[in-house]
């Protein structure tokens, strides 16, 4: 005989607020490459915005960033094998 049991509930997820939207002195620039790390995992990826909590605005903003800053050589592309 076999018991069911009641699935386990999840807690519910705190809702992620847009960090530019919260705080207005942060600045997203491809120049300073401290605040786009954050974004970026360890292997070089841009962040997805469900991950990162950012609003669509910042999100393609900061994607673009992103990519100036890798084509000017602040940021890397891939992080080299070891």
């Amino acid at each position: 005989m076999t018991v069911s049991r009641p699935p386990r509930r999840r807690p519910f997820p705190r809702s992620k607020v847009c960090r530019f939207c919260a705080d207005s002195s942060l600045r997203m620039d491809y120049k300073e490459p401290n605040i786009l790390r954050v974004f970026i995992t360890e292997r070089g990826k841009i962040i997805p915005r469900r991950i990162s909590g950012n609003c669509a605005k910042h999100q393609r903003q900061l994607t673009t960033a992103i990519k100036r800053a890798r084509n000017i050589a602040l940021l890397p592309f891939t992080v080299p094998k070891r």
